[in-house]
């Protein structure tokens, strides 16, 4: 293994992480997980974000460092789970020059706001942004595809002089239903559906979805255009591909009916579509025979990404070190099942706190999981020299910090959600270590604030929890079988160690935490 380590180059990680030990903390290890989780959710609030995004300049605005002069001719139009935030942070900056507006967000989310007093995330009462709410359910419905009309009638409205500023977030693909004529909304739905079924990839579906819709893969920009179109993105998808979040209606891309027939094919799905899918495949250009005269212009449009799982991590790891752990990020894409996943969890765990070298068997597991995991190998080694360099040097304690978004497999039918299934099974690899604050804590958490149907974000764990449940009549392994998790952990020591910040107005995917405490330095 130490040959295999010192192959590596780690130094622009060791240049960030420094080498200076961490400030001690009397906080217990569970009160300063929480603070981290908080802090990464703190950092990618929807107001933040876009208030970070945007500088403005008396009559201009910068944005990612290009200049745009306002003169009364600014538009804006948004769609997406945290919209409503944005939208009220943007028109609080560039509202005295905002003609009009348009957001399609989710249904009762204003009553939603209001209840839990996050009044700085609604709209003014004279505000000119309509503000519509749809997609119940988190599903396309009537009311979204009414916002999305209307979103499309601003957008064609816009001249060379207008700028049209746009607001997305996750959720924002089913808050924007546009179905190209004669196919109906319920057709779309189906076509779609039955491709996830069948394990298209997200690729696949958003092929398709692009053929299917006036708005997405690009659709926006371009009955936005000969207007300056500028896209502020808080991204909920894995390395934060713009052509993804909410299907890229601001990316700019071609439409192949002739590739689109090939994955319908590729799932046995071609012969029982709807006739209107099939008429509208047949149009040489599907989405762009009402407008012949226009033609998309990708240097009108700029894509900014403002907020990120990266974004998050980040913040949390300045909060980690001020409560006295030196932090590493492993990867912001982990994802695959979660008993993979917690399995490179519980073998981190178990590396980090060894007080020799671990056995090669762990390195040799550890970097044939990775690749199952999201996690690249070279990521895996970085984690593991710097985690050996701290065990050797005696650096203190460490936060390990990753960011994705597992998977559970289905298998029964209690209540839960990916965090705290994969907090319970950490907690299980772990078994048998030191419990806090002399063993690891593990954290997950969902940065919107809610794991499944469910009121938790997630959950903390240690090398106790088998033995903790056991002594209070819980079978831990029985409520795994049952995607039971959130039961389990309510019923767990009155719910100690779920993670229920409430409502958080954002979401950048998952977070997950492993705290790691001081390892004595064998002077041997």
């Amino acid at each position: 293994m130490a040959r295999l380590l010192s192959l590596l180059r780690p130094q622009p990680l060791l240049a960030l992480v420094g080498r200076r030990k961490p400030t001690l903390c009397k906080m217990s290890m569970d009160s300063r997980a929480r603070q981290v989780f908080a802090a990464a959710v703190e950092a990618v609030q929807p107001d933040a974000v876009v208030r970070q995004s945007i500088e403005r300049k008396e009559d201009s605005v910068i944005i990612n460092g290009k200049k745009f002069t306002l003169k009364h001719n600014l538009h804006l139009v948004g769609f997406g789970k945290a919209v409503l935030g944005m939208a009220a942070e943007a028109e609080r900056i560039v509202g005295d020059h905002l003609v009009k507006g348009v957001i399609s967000v989710p249904h009762g989310i204003q009553q939603t706001l209001q209840q839990h007093g996050k009044n700085h995330l609604l709209l003014k009462e004279n505000s000119c942004i309509k503000v519509m709410e749809g997609a119940k359910h988190n599903l396309p419905d009537t009311d979204a595809q009414k916002a999305a009309e209307r979103i499309k009638q601003l957008a064609s409205e816009l001249t060379e002089e207008d700028l049209l500023l746009v607001l997305i977030s996750g959720g924002g693909s089913a808050l924007l239903p546009a179905p190209i004529p004669p196919i109906v909304l319920q057709e779309k739905l189906d076509v779609t559906r039955r491709l996830a079924a069948s394990g298209a990839t997200i690729q696949e579906l958003n092929t398709v979805r692009r053929a299917l819709s006036f708005l997405k893969g690009g659709g926006l920009a371009h009955y936005a255009h000969p207007a300056q179109v500028i896209a502020l993105i808080l991204s909920d998808v894995i390395g934060d591909p713009v052509d993804l979040i909410a299907s890229g209606p601001t990316v700019c891309s071609e439409v192949w009916p002739e590739e689109v027939l090939s994955v319908l094919e590729q799932y046995k799905l071609l012969n029982s579509i709807p006739a209107s899918v099939k008429e509208v495949l047949g149009r040489p250009n599907p989405r762009r025979k009402d407008d012949k005269d226009k033609t998309d212009k990708a240097e009108n449009v700029l894509n900014v990404v403002i907020g990120s799982n990266g974004i998050a991590l980040k913040n949390a790891g300045l909060r980690a070190r001020e409560l006295g752990f030196r932090p590493v990020v492993l990867s912001l894409g982990v994802c695959g099942d979660v008993k993979s996943v917690s399995r490179l969890y519980g073998l981190l765990a178990r590396f980090a706190i060894s007080a020799e070298e671990p056995p090669p068997e762990i390195v040799a597991e550890l970097l044939k999981l990775g690749p199952e995991v999201g996690v690249e190998s070279w990521d895996l080694c970085r984690t593991m020299q710097v985690l050996g360099e701290g065990r050797t040097e005696g650096w203190g304690a460490t936060c390990l910090l990753a960011g994705g978004e597992p998977t559970v497999e289905l298998t029964g039918k209690g209540q839960g959600g990916r965090n705290q299934e994969l907090a319970m099974r950490v907690g299980l690899e772990m078994r048998g270590l030191q419990l806090p604050p002399n063993g690891p804590v593990f954290l997950s958490g969902g940065t919107d604030g809610q794991d499944g149907p469910t009121e938790a974000a997630g959950a903390l764990t240690d090398g106790g929890l088998y033995e903790e449940a056991q002594a209070q009549g819980l079978d831990i392994n029985n409520f795994l079988t049952n995607n039971d998790s959130y039961t389990f952990f309510s019923r767990l020591s009155v719910g100690q160690r779920l993670l229920v910040p409430g409502l958080t107005c954002t979401n950048v995917m998952d977070v997950h935490m492993l705290f790691i405490p001081p390892i004595p330095i064998n002077k041997d």
